[in-house]
């Protein structure tokens, strides 16, 4: 599904954050980016970044880090903004999220103007060979609710949807889009960031579940219009905790974010 020209896609009506007092902005989590009865921890992070994005002179994440204290729900959420610092090239500032009183969640973030960076470049590992976007199937049907905002397309690591048997790979790559068709934009990043399933599931099977603790997201460029190559993987699970590393590359073939998560492996008793 593709929007017209002109129109609000859902992404941008559903981070939407207005100011109600002094460093204070109120929104709302609303359905359609929830897995399971919790919303998308990334989805959550970007209603912060917006209001970020409004609290400070420069507009672009450039690394934003969240820990999450407990989870939570559809309805209104407030976002305290604490400016720290604003410099010429980059800004700091942290931000804390409440619903109902209670706090939910912890950012602190550095913002500047993407189209500003200038620089050296050096890339070790080159966007992955997948094949091209339209060639690849979605995962998850109707009755994941995320599904109704994100089109996920696994290249690797798909097979578990199909067998449910886990490779003990622990990877998990392929393709994300807004499933209106609207091009990703940075504040986005952090939403598609947590978008893919935990590679966990690769290890121990798609049972359980597995609550993000902590989760960084570097963003290092605007993304081209059309979708996102991502490529996820865990290295280590000890004691029921496990990293993801997370590498995102735009249509075009530019490294647009990194990630890292820490969330806790818990398996039915």
């Amino acid at each position: 599904m593709a929007i017209g020209a002109g129109q609000v896609g859902y992404f941008e009506r559903e981070t939407a954050m207005a100011p109600v007092g002094e460093n204070l902005w109120r929104g709302e989590i609303q359905e359609g980016w929830r897995i399971g009865a919790v919303p998308n921890g990334g989805y959550v992070l970007a209603l912060a970044g917006q209001a970020l994005s409004q609290a400070l002179p420069h507009k672009d994440p450039l690394a934003v880090n969240a820990f999450y204290l407990a989870p939570t729900v559809l309805g209104p959420v407030d976002c305290e903004v604490e400016v720290l610092r604003k410099g010429g090239n980059t800004s700091h500032a942290s931000a804390r999220l409440y619903q109902e009183g209670q706090l939910k969640v912890v950012v602190t973030a550095a913002y500047t103007a993407l189209e500003r960076l200038d620089g050296p470049n050096w890339n070790e590992t080159p966007p992955p060979a997948y094949p091209p976007f339209e060639d690849c199937s979605s995962i998850g049907g109707p009755k994941l609710e995320f599904r109704q905002r994100v089109d996920l397309r696994l290249v690797e690591g798909g097979e578990l949807y199909v067998t449910r048997e886990p490779s003990g790979g622990g990877v998990f790559g392929g393709w994300l889009a807004h499933i209106d068709g609207v091009d990703p934009d940075p504040i986005s990043l952090l939403m598609f960031a947590d978008a893919f399933p935990p590679p966990a599931f690769d290890l121990v099977g798609l049972v359980g579940w597995v609550p993000t603790v902590e989760l960084t997201v570097q963003v290092r460029a605007h993304p081209a219009p059309g979708p996102l190559m991502a490529r996820l993987s865990s290295r280590f699970l000890t004691d029921g905790v496990v990293e993801e590393d997370g590498e995102y590359w735009d249509s075009e073939g530019t490294l647009v974010a990194l990630s890292r998560q820490t969330a806790k492996v818990r398996l039915p008793k």
